[in-house]
């Protein structure tokens, strides 16, 4: 009986020894989950829709962020010399992805850190002409992503601002000189279309008090207007620019719709956040197991004119039947 006994208690142990070290086994043998780098040259609270967007996107293509994929994120804070350290840390980490949603600055940086990690971005400019892709139906290379074309509507911003201001003779435009968006060409698209009896003033801010003296020379030069150039800081800052333009009284276009839903005057662009999904798609895409070099670019190319009649009124400003006709939302 005594060996019986030590049989079933040895019996006993076995099993549950083998029991417990059977769900290891399993788990040792699914595959890790895979982790996305999410590099951006600003600040997380401000782009809180824009990583809603990105996450969006990556659950129509089958990834939730904590079940079946994980994100890294690293944040420049406005200060692009950080962004190749940050990159460079997302390579050591060997992420399988790296985003960068609408954000040139970070895309640049990404690129530069790797050519074997796919990288998905999203830019306002032309990718062929910043040398990220080859063409936009075949890439080429470990790049691929959206695009929007922002920088060229510069110039149809300028024209509305006309349609806005018949009289105006002084536009100012507001641009960072960090960003390699800034070229001479935008500036002399501008002056093109400006014309005769008109000039454009370029005022410069790559911080948030260089911000404060632009509005301040802008107002001693007395523009008649004021052009929102499309980047980063300037996205993260738009509660002070809209806070500073109706201090000045001074009549403003942005890039994104976002600022004239919390006061500005009227915004001319396509949505951010529908950029941001569209990269978050892609990503689940490469994910998935596509190619960069195989996934054409994608061009965005719904652009939305929304105006802000409260602003408008506070600002002593009648909007034209012709404006009001061409815009797509009209905000009261």
């Amino acid at each position: 009986m005594r060996f019986n006994r030590l049989r079933r208690r040895d019996l006993i142990t076995l099993l549950a020894g083998a029991g417990a070290s059977w769900p290891l086994a399993a788990l040792a043998q699914q595959p890790a989950m895979p982790v996305i780098g999410y590099l951006d040259a600003g600040a997380p609270e401000p782009n809180a829709n824009l990583v809603a967007a990105f996450r969006k996107g990556l659950s129509e293509a089958g990834f939730f962020e904590g079940q079946n994929v994980a994100i890294e994120f690293r944040w420049a804070h406005n200060e692009n010399a950080r962004l190749p350290e940050l990159a460079a840390d997302l390579v050591r980490h060997r992420v399988a992805v790296i985003a960068t949603p609408l954000n040139t600055p970070a895309s640049l940086s990404a690129k530069a850190a790797t050519t074997t990690i796919p990288i998905v971005f999203g830019m306002g400019g032309d990718p062929v002409k910043f040398g990220f892709v080859a063409s936009l139906n075949r890439p080429g290379g470990n790049l691929t992503g959206v695009t929007i074309m922002n920088a060229e509507l510069m110039a149809k911003r300028l024209g509305l601002l006309q349609e806005l201001l018949p009289g105006a003779t002084l536009f100012a435009v507001l641009v960072n000189p960090n960003s390699p968006l800034i070229t001479e060409s935008i500036i002399t698209d501008m002056r093109a279309v400006a014309g005769i009896g008109r000039q454009i003033e370029v005022l410069t801010a790559s911080t948030t008090r260089d911000i404060d003296t632009a509005f301040a020379s802008m107002a001693q030069k007395r523009a008649s207007a004021l052009l929102i150039n499309p980047d980063t800081l300037f996205r993260d800052r738009r509660e002070q620019l809209v806070t500073l333009a109706a201090h000045h009284k001074v009549p403003a276009i942005y890039p994104w719709r976002e600022a004239v839903e919390i006061g500005g005057l009227m915004s001319y662009g396509s949505s951010v956040a529908e950029v941001s999904r569209q990269v978050g798609i892609y990503t689940g895409r490469v994910l998935k197991g596509e190619k960069p070099a195989d996934l054409p670019i994608m061009e965005v190319t719904k652009f939305e004119l929304v105006l802000n009649l409260t602003t408008a009124k506070a600002l002593g400003i009648d909007i034209s039947p012709k404006l009001l006709a061409l815009a797509d939302e009209v905000i009261e």
